[in-house]
């Protein structure tokens, strides 16, 4: 009993610092900066989503859960998926068609990294406005600069136009649309992956001894790196997006 208490906490601390930002994710973690700038993003637009009912689309393992203060959070996924869902908190499933809610049952939805591998988006939005009361609001993270993932259930990338575009088209307002990291960051993010990935062993235990020699020197010196040099906001890792329904 002690020993699965103690991993489940071990899991628990794991996940805390591969979804956050401190230090002790640049030496552990290869997707750093990308992680970092997801949460910072997130959490800029989570200050305006306070009390009611949020509907967490493709929830997962709920990462962000503590940055939104709402009376009711509910989590939903899809069971077949590209990842299994043994640390997932869902609380219903999705059948791909109906959300299964009456309409204008949420104040707030918030879905992050999930619309890429949504094949047809537009069922989802049109399903997500059903659920969502007029004013209610929706945040959103999404990829534009990324490798494919969760195959074979990556389908799409989205550029701020893209996106903006396609939620209005949806009846949003977009509020605020954030890219979350620099040209620089987003280079050394991608190296990192990339050594990460094709570079280091596959054995789980060898890559946490060679991750703090290998990956997160990149990691670094991009975030030093982009402090001093010269920004162009048109290459970045994400998308973070908040809009309001009309």
């Amino acid at each position: 009993m002690a020993k699965k208490i103690m991993t489940f906490n071990l899991k628990k601390f794991y996940r805390k610092v591969i979804f956050g930002e401190s230090l002790l994710g640049v030496f552990i973690n290869p997707f750093y900066i990308s992680r970092r700038a997801l949460l910072r993003g997130i959490r800029q637009h989570s200050e305006n989503i306070v009390s009611g009912r949020l509907l967490d689309v493709g929830c997962g393992s709920k990462p962000y859960r503590d940055l939104f203060s709402v009376d009711e959070y509910i989590g939903l996924d899809i069971e077949t998926s590209g990842h299994d869902h043994s640390s997932s908190k869902v609380d219903i499933f999705y059948d791909g068609v109906t959300i299964p809610f009456n309409n204008n049952h949420f104040d707030h939805v918030f879905s992050s990294e999930v619309f890429e591998h949504v094949f047809n988006l537009d069922i989802l939005l049109s399903e997500i406005n059903r659920v969502t009361r007029k004013g209610g609001s929706l945040l959103i993270t999404l990829p534009f600069c990324w490798d494919e993932h969760e195959i074979p259930y990556d389908f799409a990338r989205y550029t701020s136009f893209g996106i903006q575009s396609i939620l209005e088209r949806h009846g949003y307002k977009v509020i605020s649309s954030l890219k979350t990291t620099s040209y620089i960051e987003t280079i050394f993010q991608m190296l990192a992956a990339y050594v990460s990935q094709c570079i280091l062993p596959k054995n789980r235990y060898a890559r946490v001894v060679l991750t703090p020699i290998f990956v997160s020197p990149w990691i670094i010196i991009g975030l030093a790196l982009s402090k001093i040099l010269p920004d162009n906001e048109h290459f970045y890792l994400n998308n973070a997006v908040y809009c309001i329904k009309q």
